[in-house]
């Protein structure tokens, strides 16, 4: 199994949209998710520094080239 972290960063002001569009995931993600191996699949958000850090596990990881 390979692992993969990142961090990406919000735009000021859009903390609360971010949670909204992330409390569920939306079905379609979570089958193309699972299609390319992808498991443990996790974004955290630092709330302060608008920073959100992502780790997730797969197979392969040549498949997100």
């Amino acid at each position: 199994m390979q692992r993969k972290a990142f961090k990406m960063f919000l735009l000021p002001g859009f903390a609360q949209e971010y949670e909204k569009r992330h409390d569920e995931i939306w079905p379609d993600l979570a089958d193309l998710l699972k299609q390319v191996g992808i498991q443990n699949y996790s974004i955290f958000l630092d709330a302060p520094t608008l920073t959100l850090f992502a780790y997730l596990e797969a197979p392969d990881l040549s498949l997100l080239d």
